[in-house]
Parts: structure tokens; sequence; C-alpha cells
């Protein structure tokens, strides 16, 4: 009886391991290669002492893919390197109790170790770290040019606030309104801090969703990423204070529903609720103002919750019915989103209608459904476009359909100087500045003189 030859993985493996290393197998020659091919993967953060298996279960499938470009006649460049900046690696350090400036190199070197040992394609030469000065010095000059062309910029915005670490937080960072580092709750606060404008780029984003030839992606992801850029067309619509002082400026997707609007609602951030809250309403706004502020912008951002606000004491003339409406703040408008105020239709809008009812604030219908008239009751809000109503109630608009008079309030807005029609996204500018210690500098110093200066 023949015995069969026992493979050993740590023999074999090895073995061919030495042999790639000393012929360079996975070495190109990056300025003579005649079918270049660029295999890029996500580098691993060192920031634990190992490797864990996902990062495997990624890096194989990427690997698997070089190796069959290598194989068709390509000579694949497929780089590897260590993400060693950020938070997570902070958190580590902190954990463990070592600086990271001595935790990481040890942890690359057992990172190092590890990919080795898994046989990957790549090329040990060309390895890198982002914590090397001679790597992020181009992080650097990357933000220098996007701050010369006004893309990386300076202002306030409401954040997530750990105030035991004394940073703001990600949303993916606050688990159940606390501080994922330290258990700490999570408040709001208005900061300011470093933006990059990436609303500039939403409809280059969206049109290069559309070109299949660019984006071999699925429809399931392309729909995913058309929904999280957003985009709306609407209006933006001037509600003059009563008494004078500052317009209020709200963004609608829905201006054929203007005559049904009979209150606003501010965000708690707002800057004009400084202005508008009376005397005799200053100790409650400031009370639900500080209670908002407590709050992360998750929790803010659940849509069934019960809806709170509080009125304060000014009111707003309905541009469309000359009417006063008064004017709330309440935690379910966000300062990230259209202009941090909204003009409230509460017969049809589901939030507003919640927060009406609650309040005992007036409805009125402006769209009646095809077997409705503009005194039928409101059980819930009718937030049909295009199902076949008609304007109700909206004065000369009565009898057309909410597309048409979208389209005709936008105009007759604009002749007034009421408004004017815009694009909106859900896509907002992406904070970028966190009060962390472990990452690369922003290359701005601050002048008492001069400002900022890069």
């Amino acid at each position: 009886m023949i015995e069969s030859p026992t493979y050993s993985p740590s023999e074999v493996e090895a073995k061919w391991r030495a042999r790639w290393q000393e012929q360079g197998t996975n070495q190109p020659d990056l300025d003579r290669a005649e079918r270049p091919f660029y295999n890029l993967m996500m580098f691993p953060y060192p920031s634990a002492e190992g490797l864990h298996v996902g990062n495997l279960f990624a890096f194989t499938g990427a690997d698997c893919y070089g190796r069959y470009k290598r194989m068709t006649g390509y000579q694949v460049f497929e780089p590897i390197g260590f993400d060693a900046f950020g938070i997570h690696s902070e958190n580590y350090a902190i954990k463990v109790g070592k600086h990271p400036a001595d935790l990481i190199p040890q942890n690359i070197a057992n990172f190092t170790r590890q990919l080795t040992r898994m046989g990957g394609m790549f090329p040990w030469r060309n390895v890198l770290s982002t914590t090397d000065p001679s790597y992020y010095k181009w992080t650097q000059w990357v933000f220098l040019q996007l701050y010369k062309r006004g893309l990386a910029y300076k202002k306030h915005g409401a954040v997530n606030w750990c105030p035991s670490c004394k940073t703001v937080l990600s949303n993916e960072q606050v688990i159940a309104g606390a501080c994922e580092r330290c258990g700490t709750a999570v408040e709001q606060r208005a900061l300011e801090q470093w933006y990059f404008r990436i609303t500039d780029y939403a409809g280059r984003l969206l049109a290069n969703l559309d070109d299949r030839a660019k984006m071999d992606w699925s429809d399931t992801t392309v729909m995913a990423q058309k929904n999280w850029i957003g985009r709306s067309e609407g209006a933006e619509v001037a509600f003059k204070v009563a008494g004078g002082g500052d317009a209020i400026r709200v963004y609608t997707t829905r201006p054929d529903t203007l005559f049904g609007a009979t209150f606003m609602v501010l965000a708690p951030e707002h800057p004009l609720v400084e202005q508008l809250t009376t005397a005799e309403q200053r100790e409650a706004v400031e009370a639900y103002r500080a209670q908002a502020a407590a709050q992360d912008l998750v929790s803010r951002k659940v849509g069934d919750k019960e809806k709170t606000g509080v009125f304060t004491g000014s009111f707003a003339v309905n541009p469309a019915t000359g009417a006063e409406v008064p004017v709330w703040i309440a935690d379910y408008v966000l300062m990230e989103y259209g202009t941090g105020a909204i003009m409230a239709v509460p017969g049809h809008d589901e939030r507003d209608f919640a927060f009406a009812t609650k309040y005992a604030l007036p409805i009125v219908r402006v769209v009646a459904g095809p077997d409705e008239s503009a005194d039928t009751p409101l059980h819930e809000a009718y937030s049909e476009v295009d199902a076949g109503g008609r304007m109700v109630n909206s004065a000369q608009f009565d009898g057309t359909t909410p597309l048409e008079t979208k389209a005709a309030i936008t105009r007759w807005l604009e002749s007034g100087e009421h408004g004017k029609g815009t694009v909106q996204y859900r896509l907002y500018d992406w904070c970028i500045s966190r009060q962390r210690y472990w990452g690369p500098p922003i290359p701005i110093i601050y002048c008492d003189s001069c400002g900022a200066v890069p």
C-alpha cells in the first residue's frame, strides 16, 4: 500500500514565500511595465495586536483578482500599507496604556508578519504607513489645494460632543446616545469645524451614477447612493417676521401647499431663535434648547418618536395668505438640512400633523383627493402629490393639480420677491476635524493679526 504524501502548509507555503521573495515575483517594475494593473485594497488599521478574520476575508478576494490579472498578462502592482492614524489606533493605545507612537510600530511589525504568512502579492519594498511624515505631507498638500479653491473651509455647525473625552464624535461613534469610548452621554454643541465642500459635486456624483460605463454597480447600490445624495427640487420661501426683523427662510419641496402653512418650526440651534424668543418665553425656550442639546443627531433623526417643541412667542407672516403664524422650535427640525427652518403644513405632512394635533395648532386642507372636497375632515395628513388631487383653499390656484401649482406658486414667489425655485440635496458638507490627538495635522496656523495662514 502506497501512502499518499502529506501536505504540510507550514513547510510548503514557507518554501514558496521564500522563492517569491528571492525572485521578486510580487515586485513589478513600475517604470517599465507594459501592461500595468493597479490592484489597490483598503489598508488595515494597526489598531489591535493583530489582524482579524475580516481583514483576510477582504484581502483574499482582492488578491485572487490580482493573481487572475497577472495570469492574463498584466504586471500587477498590489500595494499594502497601514492606515495608522485615527480614532481606532488612538482608542487602542488608550486601552493598553501606551503612547500610539510607540505602540503602532509594534502592531505594524506583527501585521507585517501575518500578511507575509498570508501569501498575498504584496510588494514589500513599497509598503507605507500613513503616520510617516513623508506620506502625510501629501495628505496636507491635498488639503491645501482644496483650501486654496474654497473646498476646505471652517464654519459653525451642530456636532456630537463628548464632554468627558472633550471631542467631536461622528454619528457612528455614538452608541445609544453615549460615547463609544467612555460611555458618557453625548450632547449637541455648535462648534467651529473644518469641512470639505462635497456638496459642490452632488450633481456630478448623481450624473456619474447613471453612466453605467463608469459605475459598474448593482441597481440596489446605485439606488442607495442616489437616495443618500438625495436631490430634491423645491423653493426657498421668505416669511417676514411680524413686527420686523430678519426674515425666516425655509426650503420646501411642496411650495404648492404654501396656503396650508399654519405655523413655523426652527431647529433649536437656529441663529434666529435668540432674536425671536420673547421675554415671556425665554425660560421655556432655553430649557428646551438644553434638552435638545443633550441628544445626539442620530436620536433626533428618529422619525416616529413623539414630537415636542416650544413656542418662541413670535409670529411670522405667510406670504400667500397674509396671516400671522406662530414660530416654534422643535428637535425634529435639524440645522444640517435645508435652512434649519420649515413651514409647517399639518394637513399634508405626517410630522407636522402629529405636532399640530399635540399642540392644538390649526390644520388646513389645501389638497383634496378625487373623492374629497375642501371641507372633508382630515384625520391624518394627505401627502399624495400625483393621485388625482386638486388644490382647495388656495385662492387663484384652486382647481389645479399639485404639480401644476408647484410650478405656478414658485413663479409667483419669484415675481413678488418672496422666494425662488432651488435645488437641495440630502448630502451635506463633510466635517473632517475632530479634537483627536492621533491624526495628520491640518496644515494651518492661526495668527492673531492675520487669521488662518496655510
